[in-house]
């Protein structure tokens, strides 16, 4: 299976858990394809059959600037292609900003459902006051992952 990895980075700490995440889906005999800087057409050449948004959240709850180009081009299109996919979130955020926690997660939530991407898992949440190794934090829920895109 072909596991489109999307990452949204300020500091770099979202990037690695998307590159830690691909590597885990390479161990496990899938295709995994991350780039950080990804645009649709990129996408659709890899021509993904399941999503994992790995995004932190910046400001008010938005997503970082690295992600904001393609999530705009995939809203536009909104590809039918990808409708029925399974797919799933990794949100990275601190909590003591109450309610934008995890924000850039919720829109890549709300993105997925527009497209019809079935979610697989509940998001993860990694908050940044409680871990300081989310790329092992998230090996568990990503373990879970595998096992249901496998079947």
């Amino acid at each position: 299976m072909k596991v489109a990895i999307l990452s949204g980075s300020v500091y770099g700490t979202a990037e690695e858990v998307a590159r830690h995440a691909e590597s885990l889906f390479k161990a496990a005999g899938f295709e995994a394809w991350h780039a950080a800087r990804a645009t649709l057409q990129d996408l659709q050449g890899f021509a993904p059959e399941a999503f994992l948004a790995v995004t932190s959240t910046t400001g008010m709850g938005e997503l970082p600037d690295n992600l904001v180009p393609l999530f705009s081009e995939i809203r536009d299109v909104l590809p039918a292609a990808w409708r029925g996919l399974p797919g799933a979130v990794i949100g990275l955020g601190d909590s003591s900003y109450g309610d934008t926690f995890c924000g850039g997660g919720e829109q890549m939530r709300e993105l997925f459902a527009e497209l019809g991407i079935n979610e697989v898992q509940p998001m993860l949440r990694l908050d940044a006051s409680e871990t300081v190794t989310p790329e092992t934090d998230a090996e568990p829920w990503l373990a879970d992952l595998i096992g249901k895109l496998r079947g």
